[in-house]
């Protein structure tokens, strides 16, 4: 079974997020979700509440499973005989970074890191520009699947 992993914060998932996954989903048998937990970062969501918006928008997908980590990825990746990672890349900035970790991560562990290039669409999409905009009243409903856009309004009432 080809199995690959698609780990970040998600705080919240995006349309951008969710083309990556989409297009991962399309290549291997099972993707893997992974939810980093940062006890040094406040996140606007939990992480069960990330978790579970993941999963509501990806269950048309059928092959994709949500769970958290802490530590390091590789250790995931080792645990669930992940053999590779899929990130998506928005601009030269991120290759920067990501190229990276993964020479990091094949170097830990052997796990390969497979770059996808991110739609043109979401090209200048973060989880903290929406965020931001949407704090300010800004419209972001064509920038998250509807159920996360309906939690994450609620959530910033709540504030």
């Amino acid at each position: 079974m080809r199995r690959a992993v698609c780990p970040g914060s998600f705080d919240p998932i995006t349309n951008g997020h969710l083309d990556i996954i989409g297009r991962a989903s399309k290549l291997y048998d099972v993707v893997h979700v992974a939810v980093m937990i940062n006890p040094a970062k406040k996140g606007l969501f939990t992480v069960e509440e990330r978790i579970d918006l993941i999963r509501e928008a990806t269950a048309d997908l059928g092959n994709v499973e949500v769970e958290s980590f802490h530590g390091l990825l590789v250790d995931f990746c080792k645990q669930r005989d992940i053999p590779a990672i899929v990130k998506g890349l928005r601009a030269v900035s991120d290759f920067d970074y990501e190229l990276q970790m993964a020479q990091m991560n094949h170097g830990l562990s052997g796990v390969e890191t497979l770059f996808v290039p991110t739609n043109p669409t979401y090209s200048f999409l973060s989880s903290s520009l929406v965020k931001e905009v949407a704090a300010w009243g800004g419209d972001v409903s064509h920038l998250l699947p509807p159920v996360v856009q309906e939690r994450l309004a609620e959530r910033l009432r709540e504030k």
